[in-house]
């Protein structure tokens, strides 16, 4: 079994990623983690080109270490508006009870692909790390990536998608475990059996790959990065735990229900984006069901129960919002993001 340098690949002094977490985090942590000498990792998938701009620059005013862009690779699916109509049906009783009209509520994506335009803007700043979930970027998308010296980073949740993302050119895998908060990151198939958890994925993925693998899920403390790195991982990417760091943005909404008790319930839910993403199990995903096929594909599902969210929160209930967690938010606590990183950092020193 190759053994790889992943701070040395990503120009960092740990081998210790901070997952992006879109609607949690912002240029803040992402300079607070690289400062403590891990990568920071900027979410871009739902930011519009300037505030990218503008994220970019805010990181490197605060920061000269190295930091991640992370886009998807999704492919947009064509409206359907039988579809789009069947899905307002079943939010129709909430709309009433919370006094909306959905006659006035837009049809819109969310979240983009990475294209050619973004990779226009994203060239002449020249990131030094991208990350891509969903695949990877096509061939000559790619190429202008590497091009300008960007390490490349993507996410698997088989060894099929490992072995895929190898072969099209990720410079290291990150090895999605079924525990992990948020999207999934499969591409290959939509089929969920094959979706395994972290300690059963990793092994597989560092025996058939040639390239460092990164573990990633239901990581929290250093003993879970000193065990993953007993499994082989070239290193580690952390999400749920930065969520309550000063640092980050995550709503009071949100950070309240990553410290109850109901934080220990989380499920996949194609609810909130019409994709697998796990969150902490609430109201709507109890009722709908969290995998409802009456949602329409990833993203178009995210438009109508948008308005039940926003009148919701502004009521203070989490009862439509998407509360991604990984399943060990029992590691969530509320540290600075330097201290934090430092904790984690003992767990490689706790496995060399």
């Amino acid at each position: 079994m190759p053994t790889f340098d992943l701070a040395r690949l990503l120009g960092t002094e740990l081998p210790l990623i901070q997952a992006p977490m879109a609607g949690v985090q912002g240029s803040a942590l992402v300079i607070a983690v690289a400062k403590a000498g891990a990568l920071g990792s900027l979410p871009c998938a739902m930011l519009a080109p300037d505030a990218i701009e503008r994220e970019i620059a805010a990181i490197r005013a605060g920061s000269d270490r190295p930091f991640n862009l992370n886009f998807f690779c999704h492919t947009p699916p064509e409206p359907d508006a039988a579809h789009e109509a069947r899905w307002r049906e079943r939010l129709a009783p909430y709309y009433a009870e919370l006094g909306i009209d959905p006659a006035g509520i837009a049809v819109g994506p969310g979240r983009q692909p990475f294209s050619a335009t973004l990779c226009d803007l994203v060239e002449p700043l020249r990131p030094p790390v991208m990350s891509f979930h969903f695949g990877l970027p096509e061939p000559q998308l790619l190429a202008r990536i590497k091009g300008w010296g960007a390490r490349v980073l993507a996410s698997a949740t088989t060894v099929e998608e490992g072995l895929w993302l190898q072969a099209h050119g990720a410079d290291a895998v990150i090895a999605q475990g079924l525990e992990a908060g948020g999207h999934r990151g499969h591409f290959l198939s939509d089929d969920l059996s094959q979706q395994i958890g972290l300690f059963a994925l990793l092994p597989q993925l560092v025996a058939a790959l040639d390239v460092p693998v990164v573990a990633a899920g239901g990581i929290a403390d250093a003993a879970g990065v000193a065990a993953a790195m007993a499994l082989g991982a070239a290193g580690v990417q952390v999400g749920t735990a930065y969520m309550l760091c000063p640092e980050a943005s995550t709503s009071a909404l949100h950070r309240s229900a990553l410290q109850s008790e109901a934080a220990r319930h989380t499920a996949l839910t194609r609810l909130f984006t019409g994709r697998p993403a796990r969150g902490i199990v609430n109201r709507v995903m109890r009722e709908l069901g969290p995998m409802s096929p009456d949602a329409p594909a990833f993203p178009l599902a995210t438009a109508a129960i948008a308005p039940l969210r926003a009148k919701a929160e502004a009521a203070g209930s989490g009862d439509f919002t998407p509360l991604w967690s990984g399943q060990n938010a029992a590691g969530c606590r509320p540290l600075p993001a330097a201290e934090l990183t430092r904790g984690l950092a003992e767990g490689f020193g706790a496995h060399g």
